[in-house]
């Protein structure tokens, strides 16, 4: 099998699994956008914001680790894999040791319902209190969460992409099935009082946001059990030379891992913090039409899964740098292509945010602009990952910090400066600004330190023109869906016709 065919069929295992299981929790948002007011959801937006932040910072840079030390010391992967878990565990009771005591003042940081401050009646679920037991249950899911971060990557690295979409879907399932229950089942049992009724009326509070934090915690709980095969396998028989040359491997990568979500995430929170009046409600909009990328994020999670042990294992090979740069191309493309798609398609996938009456849908609608910079940060993200493996492969990861960090610096600087007039106009403009310059960091520092041959030419030329057809169909055609359609499938075609010497001569090779 050709090496560009292995590399498209993990990378295809990977996706089918990350394609279910975030259709599934993508189908959520509509769900929770008729379910509950727009504050409500500026919530559960606001709170997922914390976990992926702190998700990252418990984990500590040893996904990556792992595979760099897998690599390095192939006859000794128990160990590394040993040294990996016990430095997860070792972080995840040290941040609960030392975050439990100041539950009430973290609780009261991440509150943002200014209504609520200043004596107006709140939304169900955005007082004071609820934030504590929210604050509780985001606790004990990053820990959980953390704790099957490096089981994960051991079925990655041991190339049993089957098992590990299973769990991923059945985790997934649950945290479904559970939010479903509590927003439709256990209302209509309630309503038709069947038996069981008054023990469930004593806990049951219609319209509570934590429902879906409950739901997340299960999920995650569930997961660690289906996982229990894995963990069993760690012996705490460590080794103190490769944990220390862990942790001065893992620790930029945590930095930049953090710069990357302070990227992805601190426009959301800076946008609670910023806004004089109206935060939970611009939180909430900015937040479901977040969702409407989510294809392109798809594809770029499931790249990364793929990619990443490929590219290391792969990293001895005399003609890695070539392949490393094909396989830079077809990624450009696919991304270029499903960017015009998205925005083609506005018009119909608008409809996944529908708020619960004809009011709501038009505050959640005003939203729509800020998609075409938010999918183009995307692309940006997507190549800035797909550039990064040379800082990893050559032990440099101060540079993935200094990458992030600058991009950080874009973030913080440029939506403290705008959202105040601007809102989560800014934001969008902001996201892309920041990967952008991400990206291009990469391109001339790898370019330096570890060169790969990459099509510069060809790679630019698809990014502009993908841009134009974007512009035309939201701007110029005010987002027609036929118009559209019919320039996502001509670029498409094109696409198709300019590269078929090279895909035809990939399919023939075995």
């Amino acid at each position: 099998m050709s090496t560009a065919k292995k590399f498209a069929g993990q990378t295809a295992v990977y996706g089918l699994s990350t394609i279910a299981s975030r259709i599934l929790t993508f189908f959520m948002t509509p769900v929770y956008t008729r379910a509950y007011p727009l504050a409500a959801y500026g919530v559960i937006t606001t709170m997922y914001s914390y976990v992926s932040m702190v998700n990252a910072a418990l984990t500590f840079g040893m996904e990556t680790t792992f595979f760099r030390y897998l690599n390095k010391y192939e006859n000794d992967k128990q160990r590394v894999y040993n040294n990996a878990f016990a430095s997860v565990l070792a972080v995840t009771l040290i941040f609960l040791a030392f975050s439990i005591p100041f539950i009430g003042n973290i609780a009261n940081f991440i509150d943002i319902d200014q209504a609520a401050k200043h004596g107006h009646k709140a939304v169900i679920g955005t007082t004071q209190s609820d934030f504590v037991k929210y604050t509780y249950l985001f606790f004990a899911t990053v820990v959980v969460d953390a704790w099957c971060a490096i089981p994960f990557v051991k079925l990655r690295a041991d190339g049993k992409p089957g098992r590990y979409g299973a769990i991923k879907l059945a985790s997934v399932l649950i945290f479904v099935g559970f939010n479903l229950a509590f927003i439709y089942v256990v209302p209509f049992w309630v309503n038709h009082n069947f038996i069981g009724t008054a023990w469930i009326s004593q806990w049951y509070v219609k319209g509570w946001v934590g429902y879906v934090f409950v739901s997340e915690l299960t999920s995650s709980i569930v997961t660690l059990l289906l996982l229990l095969p894995e963990l069993f396998k760690i012996r705490f028989d460590l080794d103190k030379k490769m944990l220390l040359q862990m942790y001065s491997y893992s620790w930029p990568v945590l930095i930049a891992n953090l710069s990357y979500l302070i990227n992805e995430n601190l426009d959301t929170l800076l946008l609670g913090k910023l806004l004089p009046a109206n935060s939970l409600r611009d939180v909430g909009i900015y937040g479901a039409c977040r969702k409407i990328p989510v294809f392109l994020s798809i594809f770029i999670n499931a790249f990364r899964l793929g990619a990443e042990p490929f590219f290391f294992s792969y990293a001895k090979n005399k003609n890695a740098a070539d392949t490393y740069a094909r396989i830079m191309n077809y990624f450009v493309i696919t991304v270029c292509v499903i960017f015009v798609a998205l925005i083609g398609n506005i018009e119909i996938l608008k409809y996944f945010i529908k708020g619960h009456d004809a009011t709501q849908t038009a505050l959640y609608w005003t939203g729509l602009p800020i998609i075409p910079p938010l999918v183009l940060g995307y692309v940006c993200l997507g190549i800035y990952m797909n550039l990064s493996i040379w800082y990893k492969l050559s032990d440099q990861t101060k540079f993935g910090l200094y990458i992030s960090g600058i991009g950080a610096i874009v973030t913080i600087v440029l939506n403290v400066a705008f959202i105040p007039k601007y809102s989560y106009i800014a934001s969008a403009w902001t996201s892309f600004a920041a990967y952008a310059v991400m990206m291009i960091l990469s391109y001339v520092w790898g370019q330096k330190y570890y060169p790969i041959p990459y099509n510069l030419k060809k790679n630019l030329s698809y990014i502009v023109v993908s841009i134009i057809l974007v512009y035309i169909s939201f701007s110029v055609f005010h987002r027609n869906i036929f118009i559209g359609n019919a320039l996502f499938i001509g670029f498409g075609a094109a696409a198709l016709y300019l590269e078929r010497k090279e895909l035809i001569a990939l399919l023939r090779k075995k």
